[in-house]
Formats: structure tokens, sequence, C-alpha cells
């Protein structure tokens, strides 16, 4: 059977290498002995896991150094990981690969078994953000490091799709000196005759998941973000979440549409409880959490704290611009919502935001941001320490009026 599983290892490792190299996959060394990388369908992360793979093994494919394997694959079937890791230890195999870890039975028990039995073996997990590492039957968190993956930046979609080269900027010298760092992007673009403002609109309706691509039609693949939603409430969070009953994923299910039309969606609790015939707000609030944790939305909470599974959220968006045009692409597209959900996704994979009682967004509880078009004034926030009016529509701004785009060029 081993056999089987290196020639089908083989197989993917061949097929599934992709040239460009994420941001993720340059800042995080997953050489450690156990890694895990948590995010939602469609980032990306079956590629970086080829792509570490190979860059250690590459260079003797066929290999049987390396076993990547998909756990939902009927090749797995009812074969225990531990039984997999055995053989394949026994046989001199240095580093296991697991796609898809939450489709498998008792995945936290076998790895930790598996960990504990093997400590020349390395290896790298993949599963579904919804994964909670510290609360499964046996906890991985203080073995494991554990890694979340997002989509592209706007900055990656321009190198991946157009081939440019332009290097992270930090927060910090966006507010202190974009009007210099949106010439140097402009001037590069231009060398191709390219503008900034009709690629980043491209980017904001199609390219955050790096499977765009695939895609010559944005019908296609806004079909396949629908579908991609579909298959992570009825397979990915019963998997995850096995004691969700068929009734209980409908519900969600029914509060997802409920939002689709109304966001940025201000939750009001009583009325939804009694649409959903939900009993009690704590369940209500928990349906929010695995939505969230499913990348499909993003919650908004007033305050920044360690007991936002109690918190009652402020505001709510989609997770990413390319779900909002995927979910609305048949009604009319408010762009205040794009921005705003542009901005709430592009920050907060590396800072905490909040809501803001002046203005659209809080950042580390210090910088207040106000979104909006390229007429915004700053009538809200003229009088607030540290604020700053963002602004789509412009190339390059001027004191504390920042270009929109250039909050995706963090990473």
């Amino acid at each position: 059977m081993i056999g089987e599983l290196f020639n089908l290892s083989n197989h993917f490792l061949t097929i599934y290498n992709r040239e460009y190299q994420r941001y993720f996959a340059r800042k995080n060394d997953l050489s450690n002995r156990f890694s895990i990388i948590i995010g939602h369908r469609g980032v990306g992360k079956t590629t970086v896991i080829i792509q570490h793979a190979l860059s250690k093994y590459g260079s003797n494919l066929p290999t049987r150094k390396v076993l990547y394997i998909q756990a939902d694959h009927f090749l797995i079937g009812g074969r225990s990981l531990y039984r997999i890791a055995e053989e394949f230890s026994l046989m001199g195999g240095e580093l296991l690969c697991v796609d898809e870890i939450h489709k498998y039975p008792n995945w936290s028990g076998e790895l930790k078994s598996i960990y504990d039995t093997f400590p020349d073996l390395k290896m790298i997990v993949s599963g579904s953000s919804l994964l909670e590492i510290a609360k499964g039957s046996h906890d991985l968190s203080r073995r494991a490091i554990i890694y979340k993956m997002h989509g592209l930046s706007f900055r990656e979609f321009l190198e991946l799709r157009y081939g440019f080269q332009f290097s992270e900027v930090s927060l910090k010298e966006i507010l202190q000196n974009h009007e210099s760092v949106a010439f140097e992007i402009i001037k590069e673009l231009g060398k191709k005759s390219l503008k900034i403002l009709p690629l980043f609109a491209e980017y904001l309706e199609y390219g955050y998941y790096p499977f765009f691509l695939n895609f010559n039609d944005k019908a296609l693949y806004h079909t396949a973000l629908e579908q991609n939603i579909r298959t992570t409430l009825e397979s990915d969070l019963p998997a995850v979440h096995p004691e969700l009953t068929g009734v209980s994923v409908r519900k969600i299910t029914k509060l997802l549409s409920v939002m689709t039309g109304m966001v940025p969606f201000v939750p009001d609790m009583i009325k939804l409880k009694n649409l959903l015939e939900v009993g009690d707000e704590r369940t209500l609030k928990t349906y929010f959490r695995y939505l969230e944790n499913a990348g499909i939305i993003n919650i908004l909470y007033r305050d920044k704290d360690n007991f936002r599974q109690m918190a009652k959220p402020e505001k709510i968006y989609f997770n990413n611009t390319n779900l909002l045009y995927s979910m609305r692409r048949f009604g009319n597209i408010d762009q205040g919502n794009v921005r705003e959900t542009f901005f709430l996704n592009s920050l907060r994979p590396v800072y905490e935001v909040t809501w803001s009682k002046y203005a659209d967004f809080l950042v580390d509880d210090e910088l207040t941001f106000e979104v909006g078009g390229r007429s915004k004034g700053f009538s809200q926030v003229k009088d607030v320490e540290n604020s700053f009016v963002v602004s789509d529509g412009i190339e390059t701004g001027s004191g504390n009026r920042i270009p929109l785009y250039l909050f995706s060029f963090l990473y």
C-alpha cells in the first residue's frame, strides 16, 4: 500500500507545483518539526506545501524521502495515518505532508501520536481555517507551529498576473511616506503602460484567490467561489464540528443568506433569533464565529478584548471583495461596502482592527481611519488624533489622505 502512496505523492508533487512563491512561503520557515497551515478554501495551502517539499527534495524526483497525501483521498480510505507514518518512517522517510486534515477522523489524536513516536519525522499539515487546534481532543498547539494563510494581496496579484516585483511596505511607511511609495509603484506600472486604478478594480473583483488564473471568464470564477462556500458549509463545517446537525447547518446557511443582501450588516440579535428559530443569543454568536473562522465573513467588534465569543458584533462584512462580488453579482454592489471590506481584509491579518465611534475603523487602539471615495472629507475625524482619510479613486494622496490600494502592500 505504501508503494501506491509513494506513486500518488510523486504525481501530486509534479502536477501541483507552481512557479510563483507567495509572501507567506518566503516569510515562514516550514522546516521545523511540526507545522500546521490553516486557511480557508482556495488560498493556496496545497501549493505552499508542495513548493516546500520540492525545495528540499525536488532534485531527486521521484523520491521516497517525502510523502504527500490528501486525507480525503480514496487510497487513504479507512487506513490509520499513524500506520502510514510508521511504515514511511521505517523506509527512511523524512517529511510527511498531509493535506485537508480536517477530513480525517480523530486527526488530532493521530497527529499527536505520530509526533510523540517518530522524533526524526517532520510533518507539514494543512486544514480548514475552521480548525480550532487548541480545542481539539488532543491539544496540538504546544507541539506544532501554527500558521494562518490568507488570499493574495494586491501586491501579490500584480506580481502573479503581470510579473511585477514590489517589496512589502510597513504601515508606518504608508502613513509617513505614502506619496513617494505610490509614486514608485505608479512609475513601475508605467513601464508597461499600465494604470494602478484599473488594475486595482480588477483585483477587487477577481484577484484574491490564486486559482483565478484557472478561469478566463469572471462569471465562472465567481461560480467557483459560490461552490467553495457551499462546500465549506456542507462539508468542512460538519467535518470540524461533528456535533452540528443538518438543521444547524441549514440555519447557518440561512444566516449567511440574510446577510448577503445587507452587508455591511449590523446584526439585530433579537430579530435574527426569531428568524432562525434559535433559542439563545450564545448559539447565534457561535454561528457568526463559525462563518468567520471559515473565511466567509469578517466581524468588527467594539473593543479589543479576550471575550469575543460573548461580545455582540458591531458590523459584519464579507471576508474579501471577491466573495462580495460573487454573492452580489446579480444585484447592485455598493462601492462604499467594497472599500470598507477591502480595508478590513487588508489590515486584519496583521493588525487589530475594531469599530470606531468617530470613523470606520480603529487600528491597534490608536489609529483612526475613515474610508471613502476620492472626495471624502475630513469632517468626521478633524478633531481626532492620529486620524486618516483613506480614499479610493486616487493614484496618489497628500498629507493624511492616503490611496486605498496602498494598504494591500503590507504583505
